[in-house]
């Protein structure tokens, strides 16, 4: 059973270029550490609000990563442009 993190988040439109570069280095640094991360996507929905999916293949391998994402080197420069960030958890039901 997949399930799915989505964090909505803001941050400055100026460091949109950086958003997307240091939310990649974490992602290849989730995924060496947890091969169960098995897709994400990114949407800018206006200027300043981004809303990110990140798909697991189980609720053990998500809760793991998040309990230990904080401890992980790309964490930091990642979350430092990243504020008022709100997260769900849910199971996939459908995809069609």
């Amino acid at each position: 059973m997949a399930f799915l993190r989505v964090v909505r988040f803001t941050a400055d439109p100026a460091d949109a270029e950086q958003v997307l570069a240091r939310r990649a280095a974490l992602i290849d640094a989730v995924r060496g550490r947890f091969p169960g991360l098995t897709q994400t996507r990114l949407a800018r929905v206006d200027e300043r609000t981004w809303v990110d999916s990140w798909c697991w293949d189980s609720p053990d391998t998500l809760a793991a990563a998040v309990a230990v994402a904080h401890d992980l080197p790309e964490s930091g420069p990642a979350f430092a442009l990243v504020k008022d960030a709100t997260s769900e958890e849910g199971e996939i039901v459908d995809e069609r």
